[in-house]
């Protein structure tokens, strides 16, 4: 299936180098939700994830006739948001998205759900990244490495320290949460 799949890639990379709009439209349709839940968790904001997609897929409508031939769409796309959100933090002097107190996703009232999204919205953007491109996005380690520019050995380092890091927040998420407390100790 893989083989099909890299084929299909293939094809549509060859298309989009084309000028094809129908190729623009199936990229879209194909990556838009995932680069706006990358981005929304980076930000913390809807706004501001709303105004970095938009501005991530204009990119991707520049660039995609200057493909090469063998691009890796996902890694290509995710790679223009990343950007996106890296820029306009630095040139905007952004608030980090830890500081950041509404939750960024529906938790449907789940504990656990808004402990995670909390955990996740207090680590260093380099942790939050690869653990939201590996696995929120479902990237293999290699394509979240080009993404984020780093040796695939580096990236597994990173991808472990972040988990390391996550699981951390959420057990302090967990000994702190007036909600989970025995009755006599809240």
């Amino acid at each position: 299936m893989e083989g099909v799949e890299a084929a299909d890639e293939g094809a549509l990379v060859e298309r989009l180098r084309r000028g094809d709009r129908l190729a623009f439209r199936e990229l879209y349709a194909r990556f838009a939700q995932p680069s706006f839940g990358f981005l929304l968790r980076l930000c913390g904001r809807r706004d501001q994830a709303e105004d970095l997609h938009q501005e991530t897929w204009l990119a991707v409508a520049r660039h995609a006739v200057r493909l090469a031939p063998d691009s890796d769409l996902a890694a290509w796309i995710f790679t223009i948001a990343r950007n996106q959100f890296r820029s306009a933090h630095r040139s905007a002097g952004r608030t980090p998205a830890a500081h950041v107190e509404p939750p960024v996703v529906e938790a449907h009232d789940d504990p656990a759900a808004h402990d995670l999204e909390r955990a996740l919205r207090a680590l260093p953007d380099t942790h939050r990244e690869i653990l939201l491109l590996v696995g929120v996005e479902g990237l293999a380690l290699e394509r979240a490495a080009a993404v984020l520019a780093l040796r695939p050995d580096a990236a597994r380092q990173r991808l472990a320290r972040a988990r390391a890091a996550l699981a951390e927040g959420l057990a302090a998420a967990v000994d702190v949460s007036p909600a989970r407390m025995p009755r006599g100790a809240r």
